[in-house]
């Protein structure tokens, strides 16, 4: 065994860096794996007080309305035919700080909740389809790879291809990153997505595993390279004065709203595992349904009260809306709301953008800092009692639920007969990017590559993209004047 383990912050040794303790390979995360909780809890705690990640931002307001129906599928009061609810949407930049250019190369924040009759639901994803990593234990690291060094506060090139290189489950998501989607033309010029797989369920209790997609009607257009440096300098801000100017000037941007919808039992068998936020659905097996639209069409009247304070959170569910065994998401759960309370403050709830709009929150939570909002002096501020007041009504919940095998475990995940980490990636290479699209890859990559200074990188750099496809990583490495082979631990 070697002297140099890691270890929690009071020195016992940990388990697993990777991989979070779960009931079986595909089950629930454990609450009590106190090395998940520590580690995500101290990386919500490293900033004050803007986000860790996802710091640099903008949004407004709007309405959803409903225009399919779907009601087979949720009894979701928001998704009902004709429903209409107020939203607030919330892009950003992943890795930038506050003061950062819009315009660097980066994946999207798109964040959106509807404020329902039921209370809110917030969907909290990225303007492309998949994620990085799978599994949250890995997620403080990969985002200490995208910020700065600690000695010199510059960010490094080696440190985020090292994480990459050494994470293949990153390919998807990079290659998006490196391609047209890393560079869009304006926030209102992207399609979004809710990244996850959720569970819908029904009026009759039937489940089943749903993926959103948000697709922009301006379409979704990138930003040239040049013009994206040009703008760093000129406009930092230039996606947030594009989103405020156009809805100013009365030009409104609209989303159509589509779902993915799996019948529950599908997910037991299908090719690979459907709650790999690494993996998209093929439209192929699962086609888009139509559910609605929405429109941004009001601007804050104050950026940092109804912007800056926005706190969304995946645990934001309502009824007829569950979660699923995806590792990312039931850790994110968690992680989010613990980072608001951290960010803001423990009532951040009760702050007028976070609070339900179209309903009103009753729970017998008591005090705590930033407390403005108390019952009357009558009200019991424990349950049960026998003075009156809320209680709990379990059929008003509808909440999800899935079967576990019960072992709790330090795993990867359950390989499914096409799970792989390079093939969705070579897929969108070879079969979404056109010919244009690809040289733009290789020249993005090409240019990724000569900013790394250390051998061991440069090496897996390229068997890294030779693993997403075989021409391309021999075009990279022919550019460069690499050798292709096996890559250096």
């Amino acid at each position: 065994m070697s002297p140099d383990f890691t270890t929690t912050q009071s020195g016992a040794p940990l388990a697993s860096d990777a991989h979070s303790l779960t009931t079986g390979p595909d089950g629930i995360t454990a609450l009590h794996d106190h090395a998940l909780v520590e580690k995500l809890a101290s990386f919500n705690r490293e900033r004050v007080p803007e986000r860790n990640p996802h710091a640099k931002g903008g949004g407004a307001f709007g309405e959803f309305v409903v225009t399919e129906d779907v009601s087979r599928f949720t009894r979701a009061a928001v998704f009902q035919p004709g429903a209409m609810s107020e939203v607030i949407q919330r892009f950003s930049s992943v890795a930038g700080e506050q003061g950062s250019p819009d315009t660097w190369r980066d994946v999207r924040g798109f964040s959106l909740r509807f404020y329902t009759t039921e209370g809110n639901y917030d969907i909290v994803g990225n303007n492309t389809p998949v994620f990085f990593i799978r599994d949250a234990m890995k997620f403080p690291d990969f985002i200490h790879s995208q910020k700065r060094l600690g000695g010199s506060g510059l960010r490094d090139a080696d440190m985020q291809w090292d994480f990459w290189t050494l994470s293949p489950e990153s390919a998807h998501q990079v290659t998006y990153l490196m391609g047209d989607r890393g560079l869009s033309k304006s926030w209102r010029h992207l399609n979004g997505y809710g990244s996850h797989t959720y569970q819908w369920i029904n009026a009759a209790g039937e489940r089943f595993w749903v993926q959103y997609h948000f697709h922009s009607r301006q379409g979704v257009e990138r930003l040239d390279a040049a013009d994206a440096e040009h703008l760093a300098g000129s406009d930092t801000d230039f996606y947030r004065r594009d989103l405020y100017d156009a809805i100013e000037r009365g030009e409104a941007p609209i989303w159509d709203v589509f779902v993915q919808i799996m019948p529950y039992e599908d997910a037991k068998t299908y090719r690979f595992n459907p709650f790999d936020i690494t993996k998209v659905w093929p439209h192929a097996d699962y086609p888009l349904i139509k559910v609605g639209h929405y429109t941004l069409n009001r601007n804050p009247q104050n950026f940092f009260a109804e912007i800056e304070q926005a706190a969304f959170s995946p645990a934001n569910l309502v009824p007829g809306i569950g979660i699923s065994p995806d590792k990312m998401l039931m850790a994110r759960v968690f992680s989010y709301s613990d980072a608001q309370r951290y960010r803001i403050g423990t009532n951040y709830n009760q702050l007028p953008v976070n609070q339900p709009h179209a309903t009103e929150a009753r729970n017998y939570q008591h005090e705590g800092s930033m407390r403005y909002e108390f019952s009357d002096a009558t009200a019991r501020v424990y349950t049960p009692n026998s003075y009156g007041g809320p209680e709990a009504e379990p059929a008003r919940t509808a909440e999800g639920s899935w079967e576990t095998d019960g072992l709790l475990m330090h795993a990867a995940q359950t390989l499914h007969s096409e799970d792989d980490d390079f093939g969705q990636a070579g897929t969108l290479y070879r079969e979404v990017f056109d010919d244009a699209a690809k040289e733009r890859l290789l020249e993005v990559l090409v240019g990724q590559y000569g900013a790394l200074t250390v051998d061991r990188i440069k090496e897996r750099f390229v068997w890294y993209w030779t693993q997403v496809d075989d021409g391309l990583g021999w075009s990279i490495a022919s550019a460069v004047g690499a050798p292709v082979g096996a890559p250096v631990a």
